[in-house]
């Protein structure tokens, strides 16, 4: 999801034209008009016009922060290719390993060929990512037998994705994931879960997804 700020042009021309077509066509009977206040409101009236800043303007003055929940989000660099302004400029792979929070979840990535790249390609996608410490919550020997078995590591992968970029209220409910099988998401942005794994820190933008990080490691059924 990219950020844009909508800039409106030629307001102000209007009004500079306005006012001087108003002076140029003056009697004495409006200055005397003017004197009362007639002549303000009509200078005024062009800016009646403007519109208030939309909610995608507002989004885009106070960075791609403005639509992230959760407590984990503090722990996210305030600036940098890790920050959440730098994440929503590349996609979602590429975003996560500039990420600390995520180092584990990108060398799992990494460690099945091709996931990477079929991410970062992808149109649309939401991803549940598993913290450094979800992983680590996983036994080292099994953790490092995972890393070594493409197949499984790619299944466990691929369960904590779905389609399409879901923001919270989208997101809530049953979705099928790339594993072909289903996670249920419960709860809106003042608490949520997915099969019982809390979201630290959501709904982050990518270039091309957006990403709920998670405090366990989802296994698929079978």
């Amino acid at each position: 999801m990219k950020l844009q700020t909508l800039r409106r042009t030629g307001v102000a021309a209007a009004a500079i034209s306005l006012s001087l077509g108003l002076a140029a066509c003056s009697s004495e009977d409006d200055s005397d008009s003017a004197s009362d206040g007639s002549s303000s409101s009509a200078a005024e009236s062009p800016s009646e016009t403007m519109s208030s800043p939309s909610e995608e303007e507002t989004m885009a003055a106070e960075g791609a922060a403005a639509q992230t929940f959760g407590d984990a989000c503090s722990a996210v660099p305030a600036d940098g290719p890790g920050s959440f302004d730098g994440m929503v400029q590349d996609p979602v792979a590429t975003a996560a390993s500039n990420n600390p929070l995520l180092e584990t979840l990108v060398t799992a990535v990494g460690a099945v060929d091709g996931l990477g790249d079929t991410l970062n390609s992808a149109e649309a996608l939401t991803v549940f990512a598993p913290t450094n410490d979800a992983f680590a919550a996983i036994p080292e020997k099994q953790l490092q037998a995972l890393l070594k078995d493409q197949k499984k590591l790619g299944a466990i992968l691929s369960h904590h994705v779905v389609a399409g970029q879901l923001d919270p209220e989208a997101v809530v409910g049953k979705q099928d994931t790339l594993n072909k099988d289903t996670i249920t998401v419960e709860g809106d942005t003042s608490g949520m879960t997915v099969d019982g794994a809390t979201v630290l820190c959501g709904n982050i933008p990518t270039a091309n997804a957006t990403v709920y990080v998670i405090d366990q490691v989802l296994m698929p059924q079978g």
